[in-house]
């Protein structure tokens, strides 16, 4: 199991990634916060391409990006070459680790509560990729998508 999330949002999903860190931190995870450090206005692609490369250089880690609505987060790091998805309940967290061996989360803090974000990380992070034919898919991709 992956111990180590590489985190980051931009002002819109601030608040959230806060809460998530507090909370990663007290299930034993190591956090790697890319930022921002503040509420002021930013952006999101900046933050994006931190988390993806660290996701990406490391297959020991998974990240997770927050903005407004988790749109352009997602966008980002899939164009990154990442695998990113958004998740607004648990069934799609379960389903993009366990079919598309997602390696990010992305979310909205504006659209989703704290309440169903938090059981959208545990759930994302505690499940496994179930390789075998889902494996071949995300071959496709990768064989499609170039």
């Amino acid at each position: 199991m992956t111990k180590t999330i590489v985190i980051g949002s931009d002002h819109g999903g601030f608040n959230l990634k806060q809460l998530f860190i507090k909370t990663l931190k007290e299930w034993g995870y190591t956090v790697e916060d890319e930022g921002p450090d503040c509420l002021d206005s930013c952006d999101y692609p900046l933050f994006a391409a931190r988390v993806a490369e660290k996701v990406k250089a490391d297959d020991a880690k998974l990240g997770v990006l927050i903005c407004g609505t988790g749109q352009g987060m997602t966008m980002t790091a899939n164009r990154m070459g990442v695998r990113a998805a958004l998740c607004t309940n648990e069934f799609l967290a379960e389903m993009a680790r366990e079919h598309n061996d997602a390696r990010i989360l992305c979310l909205g803090e504006r659209v989703t509560g704290q309440g169903l974000a938090l059981s959208i990380l545990k759930t994302f992070l505690e499940t496994e990729f179930g390789g075998d034919r889902h494996q071949r898919r995300i071959d496709l991709i990768d064989t499609v998508s170039k």
